[in-house]
């Protein structure tokens, strides 16, 4: 297919292909008419930060960024570990910063992922990122979540030689050191394919929108991220998966808490290692108030809440019924 934007195309290419390039030399030239309906009135939230069709990722990088120099506060996310599509429709209107859709823990197939991807964006009306948690390393389940329109996570990174696949199959051209093929009909020419900054293709501008997290969730991640980082500083933000980490150090898993000294000490090099880069850190915070306060000073973006922890209240609920009825039984 033809490339449309911002390149002429020559007569042999439109005797190539036809009548569709005929038609696509006519809509180009009768200039851009972006159709996807937008919200009105002053941008909320991740509205600011839409690309030029919501077919396409927001421009995340720039997000993450502007929260990691505290132009604006931490992203506020919430974390999606079902896979439901219903939920996702449910929430989308709240207008959550960040959805994390957890495509690595669930059952879930390429096209439950893309629905919730789309449903995250539109029906926030763009006030909502999704980040896709890819399921491992694989090139072509990262080509699906970017094509999806939304920000990538990659777990379980630990080497110099993982980040610099990762990062190849999330970009465009050999400028960037990518390896990602281009979804020729994934946006319609002149109606979704603009370029956000009016000069360079979208492929171009796709590689400065759509963000790349890794989490590090091992001691040899640890170890290796000053690597990671000075090899692939395209990487966007970080997130230490203490959960996985201790259990890889065979400490306990508590929840990714603890105080042994070989924990403490892990913990300190990965900020340490953090902070000489001037990443961008992301996590988890639950707990309100003060907790939330002193993490926004660190974090660049916050998951501060979940599907799966709303539904676990259930059982509390239950168990506080099953006490306020009891009384009524006869003895």
């Amino acid at each position: 297919m033809p490339e449309t934007n911002g390149t002429q195309l020559t007569e042999e290419e439109i005797k190539s292909f036809g009548p569709l390039a005929k038609s696509l030399e006519e809509r180009r030239a009768a200039g851009p008419k972006v159709t996807t309906a937008y919200p009105s009135g002053p941008p909320q939230g991740m509205q600011a930060y839409l690309g030029p069709s919501m077919f396409q990722p927001h421009r995340a990088r720039q997000a993450i960024r502007d929260a990691h120099e505290k132009k604006i506060p931490p992203l506020i996310g919430f974390y999606a570990g079902l896979s439901s599509i219903p939920l996702m429709r449910y929430m989308a209107p709240f207008g959550f910063d960040v959805v994390w859709i957890d495509w690595e823990h669930t059952s879930c197939n390429v096209e439950t992922m893309t629905s919730l991807v789309h449903d995250a964006i539109f029906m926030s009306q763009g006030k909502t990122i999704p980040f896709v948690r890819v399921p491992g390393h694989d090139h072509a389940a990262i080509g699906f979540a970017l094509d999806a329109g939304a920000s990538i996570v990659i777990p379980q990174l630990e080497t110099v030689e993982e980040a610099k696949h990762v990062m190849s199959s999330s970009k465009f051209g050999t400028k960037n050191r990518g390896t990602r093929s281009a979804p020729p009909f994934r946006l319609i020419p002149t109606l979704t394919d603009q370029g956000y900054d009016g000069a360079r293709d979208v492929w171009q501008n796709w590689n400065d929108q759509a963000a790349v997290m890794v989490q590090i969730e091992s001691l040899a991640g640890i170890n290796n991220l000053d690597a990671i980082l000075t090899e692939c500083p395209d990487i966007d933000v970080v997130w230490l998966g203490a959960l996985d980490c201790r259990i890889s150090m065979n400490l306990p898993a508590n929840f990714g808490m603890g105080s042994e000294p070989e924990w403490l000490e892990a913990k300190e090099k990965f900020y340490t290692t953090l902070k000489k880069h001037n990443k961008p850190l992301a996590g988890f915070c639950f707990a309100p108030g003060d907790a939330l306060t002193e993490a926004a000073q660190e974090h660049s973006m916050i998951l501060h809440g979940a599907d799966v922890t709303k539904l676990l209240e259930l059982q509390q609920e239950l168990a506080n019924a099953r006490e306020a009825v009891k009384g009524v039984v006869k003895q």
